[in-house]
């Protein structure tokens, strides 16, 4: 018998119109090779403000994790937030799983789908690994960083050595690729400080249906990914500035990894604690969260960026996108 009501599928519809009605539109873009990223970017591009490029962690698609950040920035930026691939709209038929390959595609989509060739971003959890990323192998088109809960640092080692709560990969991923209420209950125990309880079952079981049970193999592939052979003498030494945000009692990526990210990257990184706040820091602490995305990226420093956004020519490309 078919479900006549599911909460999910109704508040992914909001956030679609909220997007749609915070100035920005679904763009699909075919990067070849078998590869399909979709963005949400301006409706109206502005070539006198500066890009933000908005990549999110595991979980459900893009519109989930920023939207309550919308506000505080499209005023100021104009603001892209893809869905990364296996997540959302975006999938790929190629074998690559790296963090690197998220980013390169994230970077083609940016420099040829939409013509954008210099911005700052934000990447929360696994969206910090593939934002990292670009910054080392795109140096010049990044112009600020901010890494929220992102175990960018972490060795393989350290999952041997008992820093994490989980105690292998394979239960790493049957937390974080929930696909029962129990687990489910489980990741936001991991998650957040003070977890909501007493959600029924039926409102859990269907947010796994309609967000969490596609890609499951791709998905588990990326989590390996991140893991295997990672050591943190390999990490290239990032020059951009970098705020980095954590949550004072993350459990899915222990504080100690954001200590060490600072002092990997040295002078142009400031390292953050947010108190009493969790992995999901975004939601937890969302006021908190959002005044230092502010304050650091729209210091006045970054009014140099203006001068380097890609001419209103370039912009021009994002009309021939195919709206969905």
């Amino acid at each position: 018998m078919a479900k006549l009501f599911s909460f999910t599928t109704l508040r992914d519809r909001w956030y679609r119109y909220f997007f749609s009605f915070s100035g920005l539109r679904s763009v699909s873009k075919d990067l070849g090779d078998g590869t399909v990223m979709h963005c949400w970017i301006p409706r109206t591009y502005k070539p006198s403000k500066p890009n933000l490029l908005l990549l999110h962690g595991f979980g459900a698609n893009a519109m989930w994790q920023y939207a309550d950040l919308l506000c505080h920035f499209t005023p100021k930026f104009n603001v892209f937030v893809p869905d990364l691939l296996f997540f959302g709209g975006s999938f790929t038929s190629r074998p690559e799983r790296s963090e690197s390959f998220q980013g390169k595609c994230v970077m083609k989509m940016m420099d040829d789908g939409f013509g954008v060739h210099r911005m700052s971003l934000v990447g929360i959890s696994y969206g910090g690994f593939v934002g990292y990323s670009m910054c080392a192998e795109f140096p010049e088109a990044v112009e600020k960083v901010v890494v929220c809960c992102a175990g960018i640092c972490l060795e393989e080692k350290d999952l041997r050595n008992g820093l994490f709560k989980v105690s292998d990969l394979e239960e790493a991923e049957r937390i974080l690729l929930a696909q029962t209420p129990e687990k489910l209950r489980e990741l936001m125990k991991f998650s957040f400080v003070k977890p909501v309880k007493g959600i029924p079952n039926y409102f859990l079981s269907d947010f796994i249906n309609v967000m969490c049970s596609d890609y499951l193999k791709e998905k588990r592939e990326l989590i390996q990914s991140i893991l295997k052979d990672r050591q943190n003498s390999k990490n290239t030494k990032i020059k951009q500035p970098t705020l980095i945000l954590w949550g004072e009692k993350d459990q899915i990526f222990p504080l100690i990894l954001g200590e060490r990210l600072e002092r990997h990257i040295g002078e142009n990184a400031r390292l953050v604690v947010i108190s009493n706040a969790g992995h999901a820091v975004n939601f937890e602490k969302s006021k908190e969260f959002a005044k230092h995305l502010k304050d650091f990226l729209c210091d006045d420093s970054i009014s140099s960026l203006t001068s380097s956004v890609s001419s209103l020519s370039n912009s021009l490309s994002f009309y021939s996108c195919r709206e969905e």
